[in-house]
């Protein structure tokens, strides 16, 4: 191994434990190093450094951790940790806030996602105008006396409606079930996953199924 690189090594070893400050091993420090120098080299400039008394060694089981020399660095006093301390958490109430931030703006995309476009919402309002108008001309048809339903389109009606209820019912109870199920195992309250998974019932909508 040339100079130059044993040279590298032992400066990038240097300065990685000085700014970490904490204790590593060789290997750890190598894969921390993205193995830029290679695991041959780190393992030799830890001795060098070690012998020439500018970084300190600890035997750890059969494992030896390197760190850097305390002495060069200032004391801190008691009154620096505390205030240290409290700028900690601070910082933890305040990411802890951000977090809480971020799952409600989670929650609001994806409800935002799944709405409809205002495209969609366009073509839906223009096909219920279209609806409507159809209505009216069918209810002044109504109001004129003419008979505009058969009985057997009457019973075809009602029939449908019997079948989507039924319908609306089964899914309506399997989706309990299922949600039964997972909150058996989920940490938090029923309304905390139905916000965190986005899901709207009936009662939110204000809506009831009707009876057959």
């Amino acid at each position: 191994m040339s100079k130059s690189k044993e040279a590298l090594a032992s400066k990038a070893v240097f300065d990685y434990l000085n700014k970490q400050n904490r204790p590593y091993s060789a290997i750890d420090i190598c894969n921390n190093l993205h193995k830029e120098h290679g695991k041959t080299a780190i393992v030799k400039a830890c001795e060098v450094l070690t012998e020439d008394g500018k970084i300190k060694e600890k035997l750890n089981g059969k494992q030896k951790c390197y760190f850097a020399d305390q002495s060069q660095f200032p004391d801190v006093d008691d009154n620096e940790i505390k205030e240290m301390d409290v700028e900690i958490v601070k910082l933890s109430e305040l990411v802890q806030s951000k977090q809480e931030e971020n799952k409600k703006l989670e929650t609001e995309l994806r409800s935002l996602n799944s709405s409809i476009s205002t495209e969609d919402a366009e073509k839906e309002v223009n096909s219920l105008n279209e609806d409507c108008e159809m209505c009216k001309e069918k209810l002044s048809s109504l109001k004129g006396g003419a008979v505009q339903i058969y009985p057997a389109e009457k019973d075809r009606i009602y029939k449908m409606r019997e079948k989507f209820v039924k319908e609306w019912r089964k899914r309506k109870r399997l989706t309990n079930d299922v949600l039964g199920a997972i909150l058996e195992g989920y940490p938090k309250t029923k309304k905390k996953l139905y916000e965190d998974v986005g899901i709207e019932t009936d009662e939110d909508l204000h809506v009831t199924v009707p009876e057959i």
